[in-house]
């Protein structure tokens, strides 16, 4: 019994790591994202542990993750730092996600019923109500933010392929500190954003799948073109 009894505490012990780290991955990944954490800065153990109010082991589990999506770079023997954002990054990430995304915007049009226009005319919706930027003008609105991934899912919720669905998941949370980049460029302001969203939306109700991915790589290339604008790192620091 004795033997079972600190089994079970193992395994209690172990389940409430992996879901503490599974919360802090999340939270450090936004916080990333949002450019609370600067791109190349090193991740302090114990910063970080007292920002979060977490020990090191689920901090640990949590920074490995992240590396292995590429949020975060593992120095040898000198822990962990922000992954770097760079234009030729920024240029591959940008032509993939064109790719993908398309294709997966593509089969969703094809195979999408009422329930996928009524989720997605809600999507659209929800984002056209939100306000991009906060109060202070200084970032993007976090519950907009929320808004533009629901959007972009919504667009694709019809796929076929769970792998497109996943890959375009995946490249859509890589661009993330990207448009918040975007953002912060000096013509930012005179895009619209709104508009662009709602072209594709319309497209894509109306079941025009060449302009609906016309519209939407688009809609990437104007993003990158805006974080170009804002000069981040270029190749050998050129």
């Amino acid at each position: 019994m004795h033997t079972d009894t600190l089994a079970n505490s193992r395994i209690g012990n172990d389940t409430q790591v992996k879901t503490q780290a599974s919360v802090l991955t999340d939270t450090i990944r936004h916080d990333i994202i949002a450019g609370t954490f600067a791109p190349r800065s090193k991740l302090k153990m114990r910063e970080l542990s007292e920002r979060y109010g977490v020990g090191v082991i689920p901090l640990r589990e949590a920074l490995s993750r992240l590396a292995m999506s590429g949020f975060v770079d593992v120095e040898d023997q000198k822990g962990f730092r922000v992954a770097a954002v760079s234009e030729a990054e920024l240029l591959d990430i940008t032509r993939v996600r064109q790719r993908i995304e398309s294709d997966a915007l593509r089969d969703s049009i094809r195979h999408g019923d009422l329930e996928w226009e009524t989720r997605l005319i809600s999507a659209a919706h929800r984002l056209n109500s939100l306000p991009l930027r906060t109060a202070d003008n200084a970032d993007i609105n976090p519950q907009w933010d929320l808004a533009h991934d629901a959007l972009h899912s919504a667009l694709i919720g019809a796929c076929t392929s769970p792998w497109l669905i996943k890959l375009s998941e995946m490249l859509r949370e890589q661009t993330g500190r990207y448009r918040h980049i975007s953002v912060k460029a000096e013509h930012a302001q005179t895009r619209d954003l709104q508009g662009e969203h709602q072209a594709i939306v319309d497209a894509a109700l109306k079941r025009d799948a060449d302009a609906a991915c016309r519209l939407l790589t688009d809609h990437f290339a104007r993003t990158a073109e805006l974080v170009l604008a804002h000069q981040i790192p270029r190749p050998n620091g050129h």
